[in-house]
């Protein structure tokens, strides 16, 4: 009997089912309505999203972990999930979809994560692996490094059309609190004297890109859920969720997640404008 019970639990974990997987192990803290909560018991009111996103902080593996904690525990509720990913260029879709299906050898994987991307491959591993076994598309959404460095350097209109691809009327017109962090992300990067509002239209780039490319994706597939793994910065309810609101001729419900990081994320400084809810002690 012991031998049946342990063949049954190691069949669910290998389907993407268990405690852990369907989300129960993850606490939550609802900003809009000041409240602790599980992602299990927010799933169904999050499957009424068509876009969900999961920031990060791009090193921290726990980080990584939640977020697959909520790919899985929508993937198991019957959501048809794509995970989109600010980690890859669009022009790295092929490699993606070759990943997804099997085609593509890890090792060479690997290599093509390491150019798109300058983080360990080792913390984003279990996210991929995933999304190999249980068939999860995987959408690169951001645009080559060419772009934004341009950007930054010459502002958005110094692009050209091909350049721009999808991407239309990029301006530094953003909330305060958003502001804020972009003014404070150009300090950190060491910019100085560069050109601030060429800065924040790079951010900016990387915004839309990540909105509209998901948005190209939604328009063919209306019943599918595009959870967006980005860094918090883009996260926040001002960056890519805005985006994505200004851009869609329709309503498109969508549901932010940020990790709790004590004394800059968490209940105490910020509140349901900025995300629904927050990943709590994500271990």
């Amino acid at each position: 009997m012991q031998i049946v019970l342990f063949v049954l639990a190691a069949l669910l974990l290998a389907a993407g089912g268990g405690a852990d997987a369907a989300g129960d192990a993850q606490p939550l803290y609802d900003l809009g309505r000041s409240r602790h909560t599980t992602l299990s018991d927010i799933v169904p009111e999050v499957l009424k999203s068509r876009v969900v996103v999961v920031g990060e902080q791009h090193a921290d593996e726990n980080h990584h972990r939640a977020q697959l904690r909520v790919i899985r525990a929508l993937h198991s509720a019957g959501a048809k999930v794509a995970v989109g990913l600010e980690m890859f260029r669009r022009n790295s879709q092929d490699a993606l979809d070759r990943w997804v299906s099997g085609d593509l050898p890890p090792q060479e994987f690997e290599r093509i994560f390491q150019d798109n991307w300058g983080y360990a491959w080792s913390a984003y591993q279990p996210i991929f692996e995933y999304a190999r076994a249980q068939k999860v598309p995987m959408l690169g959404l951001n645009v080559p490094r060419d772009v934004t460095r341009q950007v930054a350097r010459g502002g958005f209109k110094s692009l050209t059309d091909a350049q721009r691809g999808l991407l239309a009327d990029v301006t530094c017109q953003i909330d305060e609190e958003y502001m804020r962090f972009i003014r404070g992300a150009h300090g950190a990067h060491g910019h100085g004297n560069a050109n601030f509002l060429f800065f924040c239209e790079a951010q900016m780039v990387w915004d839309t890109a990540m909105a509209v490319h998901t948005l190209d994706y939604l328009r063919s597939r209306p019943d599918a859920v595009v959870v967006i793994l980005t860094g918090v910065g883009h996260a926040r309810k001002g960056a890519v969720p805005r985006q994505i609101h200004l851009r869609s001729p329709v309503p498109v419900p969508v549901t932010v997640f940020l990790p709790e990081i004590p004394g800059s994320i968490d209940p105490l400084t910020v509140g349901s404008q900025e995300a629904d809810f927050l990943l709590m002690g994500v271990k």
